[in-house]
């Protein structure tokens, strides 16, 4: 996929700079170390407002859930292309995905689908990933799902 599919599946996907949240703390969105960046982590916040916040299973279902990993991920995209531009990009190499859930709730890889698939939309082959889920106690904010990032550069 070159880039112009890229950005025009970018805004297709609604994801613009304006959208994108600023960090949170004393840290920085996006960390390049050699020709590796890595996007700090980003949860289902759009246009400032965060979505889907409660346990997954409880307050939120797995489709909601599903819909909030999809708005991390657009977060992450939105920061590396406000950070870097999307012609720095090699691809994607792996996504660490956050959740926290009622004890009951065991269907993470669905939610975590809602990332993965989004980045195989908008970067064709450059969006294929590995990725690790981890079900925690809580996330700031209550949301119900963060997703971190780590992407090849071309330096």
């Amino acid at each position: 996929m070159n880039l112009e599919e890229i950005k025009n599946n970018l805004l297709l996907k609604g994801i613009t700079d304006r959208s994108v949240p600023n960090p949170g703390g004393s840290y920085i969105a996006v960390n390049v170390r050699g020709n590796i960046a890595y996007v700090a982590i980003q949860f289902p916040i759009d246009q400032g407002i965060l979505h889907y916040a409660g346990k997954l299973g409880k307050e939120v279902t797995t489709i909601e859930g599903y819909q909030a990993a999809r708005i991390a991920a657009m977060n992450i995209l939105g920061q590396i292309e406000k950070h870097l531009g999307f012609e720095k990009i090699e691809g994607l190499n792996h996504l660490d995905i956050y959740y926290a859930a009622d004890g009951e709730w065991n269907d993470s890889p669905t939610i975590a689908d809602g990332a993965s698939d989004l980045f195989l939309e908008v970067l064709g082959d450059k969006g294929k990933h590995t990725r690790a889920l981890f079900g925690i106690e809580r996330l700031p904010g209550f949301a119900c799902v963060g997703v971190t990032g780590a992407f090849t550069v071309f330096r």
